[in-house]
């Protein structure tokens, strides 16, 4: 979800810049910083945001500018009377020679230059272009946002294939999980045969071993997950936090496999499905 977009404006003696970023983020996040004096612009970068966006962390900047001359220019009378006051003791004792005009109008604070007030029509007006510049930036970062989505495709495809992959390779493995947890049942039942033990507490142990021995249901779930993931990859439209719930299920199945592997190979390929399902996770954090 990374992206840039900007735009230039310009209107009568203002002109300006925009520009909008943004990151990865699970939800979608505005920031805004503009010139002072246009505090509606700050509604119009929102709201273009959230027509256009549904997840990420975005940056809309405004830099605007009169151009020189543009400005009324005022002269401070008040600050030029408190300079002659604080000078007068040292002209009328000869330290000094008398200041000449163009010496005080060069001190600081005596001429400043004021932005021209603008009328509310000519202030709606010149909102307005900037909003729209605005706008202009933000398509531009979606642009770029679509095409980072287009590169990445291909990338989600392959994770969700060695995905697949994977799960049918452990379930290749997962059919040898009985004779595995036989073999320990009876050496299990021969270590109880020299002990007091009831018929219950047999049975148990069984029990218990029949249940580590069975991973179908998170291999059928696993299956199910990578068809959704399929589908929601080849869907238009936003599906950024559908993909982040499914890498969640994708995990929780993948961590459950390895705690019910009774064989060194199983656990081998459950931690390599883990890792690509981690691989997956990262990359979904770009999908919008």
């Amino acid at each position: 979800m990374t992206g840039f977009g900007r735009a230039e404006g310009s209107l009568g003696a203002w002109s300006w810049a925009v520009e909008a970023r943004s990151v990865n983020g699970r939800n979608l996040e505005v920031r805004f910083r503009g010139p002072p004096g246009f505090e509606g612009l700050e509604r119009a970068a929102r709201e273009g945001a959230q027509g256009r966006f549904q997840r990420g962390q975005l940056t809309v900047g405004v830099q605007a500018k009169r151009a020189e001359g543009a400005g009324a220019v005022r002269l401070n009378l008040e600050q030029l009377e408190r300079y002659l006051a604080a000078g007068a003791p040292y002209v009328a004792e000869g330290q000094v020679a008398p200041p000449r005009l163009d010496g005080l109008l060069a001190l600081r604070g005596v001429i400043e230059a004021a932005d021209a007030v603008e009328d509310p029509d000519a202030q709606a007006a010149l909102e307005a272009a900037m909003a729209a510049s605005i706008g202009l930036a933000l398509d531009g970062l979606a642009a770029g946002r679509a095409e980072e989505g287009r590169a990445l495709s291909g990338v989600l495809d392959g994770l969700v294939g060695q995905i697949g992959e994977l799960t049918a390779k452990a379930s290749g493995l997962a059919s040898g999980q009985p004779a595995i947890i036989k073999a320990r049942f009876e050496k299990r039942l021969t270590e109880l045969a020299g002990e007091a033990v009831s018929e219950d507490r047999i049975l148990q142990e069984a029990a218990a071993m029949a249940v580590k021995a069975d991973v179908q249901e998170e291999l059928d779930r696993l299956r199910g997950h990578v068809e959704a993931a399929r589908g929601l990859l080849a869907t238009d439209g936003g599906v950024g936090r559908k993909l982040d719930f499914l890498t969640q299920e994708f995990m929780r199945e993948a961590n459950t496999l390895c705690s019910k592997s009774a064989s060194g190979a199983l656990t081998s390929v459950g931690l390599d499905l883990k890792a690509s399902i981690e691989q997956f996770r990262e990359q979904v954090q770009n999908v919008e």
